[in-house]
């Protein structure tokens, strides 16, 4: 199974719109993404990335939401009650 995972463009270069990069941080884990489904990206937006593309942009509100999701599921995966 594959995860689109959401994460914030720190830097974005290139000029060519195929092969335009940005540095996307992912909770302070930097990755370079390709841009190209993302066009109109720019610095400090949340993208959603897979497979070392970006392929939509979240608002700040909704990617913060999915950090929350995220965390819970870690929490609730990490919990000692947790019984297979």
């Amino acid at each position: 199974m594959c995860l689109a995972t959401p994460g914030k463009i720190t830097s974005i270069s290139g000029n060519d719109p195929l092969m335009r990069t940005g540095m996307v941080s992912f909770s302070g884990i930097l990755k370079e993404v390709n841009l190209a489904y993302t066009p109109e990206a720019k610095i400090n937006d949340y993208v959603i990335v897979h497979v070392g593309f970006a392929i939509s942009i979240l608002n700040e509100e909704e990617a913060h939401r999915v950090f929350e999701t995220l965390d819970q599921l870690n929490e609730f995966g990490n919990s000692e009650d947790l019984k297979i």
